[in-house]
């Protein structure tokens, strides 16, 4: 079974965390959502929400792929964390599925991870780079890292995550029931 690991601090966009969990644990995608300031954390919006381990209870070796929800200060969080950025390269070097959306990008620019085509929410690009910049797609896939844009998106973005790992008779059955 494919697992995927979630990190995710205060400050973290709502419909981009969950929509990814759900969407994934419903294509049969294991799931671990891991807390990088506490189990329980607060959203940009005030949703609260349990992780099932903290960070520092995870290891790369036992994931297929990392996926960074966005909301602030979540992103940035998340680029200061060196938990976060050494699990990143450990994913990059072993050649695993990275995944950011919104602002999350940042953070694989951050532990230098990011390839050279990705997309992010509108504006975060200049504190990425422009070069590469994809702004009129939702989702952009690079080699093994996979970007999107932002909270609209996270339904495509989650999808296709669930092609890369599971393929497309899965994409497509976790698709039609969502009505995407």
């Amino acid at each position: 079974m494919a697992k995927i690991l979630v990190p995710i601090s205060n400050g973290f966009e709502e419909i981009e965390a969950i929509s990814v969990i759900d969407i994934c644990r419903r294509a049969g995608i294991e799931v671990i959502t891991a807390g990088v300031e506490d189990k329980i954390l607060i959203g940009a919006h005030n949703i609260k929400i349990e992780m099932d381990k903290r960070i520092e209870e995870v290891s790369s070796s036992d994931f297929d792929m990392i996926v960074l929800p966005g909301g602030l200060p979540n992103a940035f969080t998340l680029a200061e964390n060196n938990n976060v950025q050494r699990l990143l390269k450990e994913f990059e070097e072993n050649n695993k599925k990275i995944g950011a959306i919104c602002a999350a990008p940042y953070a694989l620019h951050k532990a230098g991870v990011l390839n050279q085509n990705y997309t992010c929410y509108p504006s975060f690009e200049k504190k990425i780079k422009a070069d590469g910049y994809q702004e009129d797609k939702n989702v952009v896939t690079d080699n093994n890292v996979i970007t999107s844009r932002g909270p609209a998106t996270a339904i495509d973005f989650a999808l296709e995550i669930v092609k890369t790992l599971k393929g497309d008779d899965i994409y497509h059955q976790v698709k039609t029931g969502l009505l995407a």
